[in-house]
């Protein structure tokens, strides 16, 4: 006789992998990794449905740039967006500064209504020197598997709207690096420079060299956790004070103003917010003899760095921690070329931190509060991931305001952060 037995289930043995669907995101379009092995080489290696797999394997190759040069020109070229674009001062015809324009391009925000063969010659030199840096310095080389891969790369990164992700040990600039094109860049319009960088076609995370903490999944609080964590003598006459209301209408918001405020905060096991936003200095401070390091200071002037995000959060990594980051921070001038420019970023991703954000040279603080202002504005709805946001307003910047700067935000990790509100409304 047939009996149905009611079964009792006293055990979950799934317990612990049930999370892992919801952690699951589409894989990048492009997937591009430049391994350091020993001896100085670099293994380029690449994949992903915008490449075509040959014979089911990825695309391989050993190339002949070493990594010191490669981080040398990468700094290079960062110094090059500061000296001939950030600084840029035009002059008269005897070569003396022009006194009603003066360093035209760091004042303001919107370039606009700057003289657009003037504003086209300077990105046509930063054009150049992105092209150099990603198809004469590290994939150079004549022999047949860099040829191959080259070609395949260049081809790949000519489309359009990718989702690219960069997981290499070499960090470099990657939305500043620009396509190969075999027509002179001094022949090209403004909009034609702006669509060659690789930050202005696609969205692009860079990763490697931190593995981002997997845990359980969390509720969203009724209202976003943010943070403000600020100079408050940095930007008084930028749109900041708007960038500190936007974080605060509709949050819970926390605002620290000294080193002090972030050592108490980063050592409680507690600290659960979705989107921390700095907004301060950042400078380059010797090592010795190990490489420079990025700090950051907020009013009181004491360093905050990487190995003090270690020190805190090292006992906490199982934590709720899990925030984006928007490190706005001028990335001041580099004395060595070999300085880690990514350390800050990947203690705080090795530590819970979804993903960082932030420039790659000294910024001006015009054009920071700018870009802040759009990018938690729109991040704050909910809508849109970090990755698209970034690739949105490297867009709105070149459009609306003819400015280039947008491209020159990084972002470590976290192209598919998104913030998750309680209601799956919009701010």
């Amino acid at each position: 006789m047939t009996r149905t037995l009611t079964a009792h289930v006293v055990q979950d043995p799934s317990d612990g992998f049930r999370f892992l669907p919801q952690l699951e995101t589409a894989p990048p379009d492009l997937r591009v990794s430049f391994d350091v092995l020993g001896g100085g080489r670099i293994r380029a290696r690449m994949s992903g449905r915008a490449v075509p797999a040959l014979q089911g394997t990825e695309h391989k190759a050993d190339l002949s740039a070493r990594p010191d040069e490669v981080r040398a020109a990468a700094a290079r070229l960062c110094s090059r967006w500061k000296e001939r674009f950030v600084d840029f001062q035009p002059v008269d015809g005897q070569g003396r500064s022009l006194r009603d324009r003066q360093r035209p391009y760091a004042v303001s925000a919107d370039l606009s209504a700057e003289p657009e063969d003037e504003l086209r010659a300077v990105v046509a030199d930063l054009v150049r020197g992105g092209q150099s840096l990603l198809f004469d310095t590290l994939l150079r080389g004549e022999d047949r598997q860099t040829e191959m891969f080259r070609a395949y790369l260049r081809s790949a990164l000519s489309m359009q709207g990718l989702r690219v992700r960069f997981d290499s040990d070499l960090h470099l600039p990657w939305p500043m690096l620009c396509t190969a094109d075999d027509s002179p860049a001094s022949a090209a319009t403004l909009d034609d420079l702006f669509a060659r960088f690789l930050g202005h076609r696609h969205q692009i995370e860079h990763t490697g060299d931190a593995y981002a903490w997997i845990g359980a999944s969390r509720t969203a609080p009724q209202r976003p956790a943010v943070s403000l964590n600020h100079d408050v003598r940095v930007g008084r006459a930028t749109r900041a004070d708007e960038v500190a209301k936007v974080l605060a209408d509709g949050t819970t918001c926390t605002v620290r103003t000294t080193h002090e405020d972030l050592v108490r905060d980063f050592g409680n096991a507690n600290l659960d917010e979705q989107l921390m936003y700095f907004w301060c200095h950042g400078e380059f401070i010797a090592n010795e003899p190990e490489p420079y390091v990025l700090v950051i200071k907020l009013t009181d002037g004491t360093p905050f760095d990487g190995h003090t995000v270690r020190e805190l959060r090292a006992r906490h990594r199982h934590s709720c921690f899990r925030p984006l980051v928007l490190l706005n921070a001028c990335y001041a001038g580099v004395s060595g070329a070999s300085a880690d420019r990514a350390f800050l970023g990947r203690m705080l991703i090795e530590h819970g931190a979804q993903g960082v954000l932030g420039p790659q040279i000294a910024m001006p603080q015009a054009f920071a509060a700018e870009y802040a202002l759009e990018f938690v504005t729109r991040y704050l709805r909910g809508e849109a991931t970090a990755g698209r946001i970034a690739h949105e307003l490297a867009l709105h910047f070149t459009t609306a305001y003819r400015n280039p700067l947008g491209l020159t935000y990084g972002l470590h990790s976290g192209m598919d952060a998104r913030l998750e509100r309680a209601d799956g409304g919009e701010a």
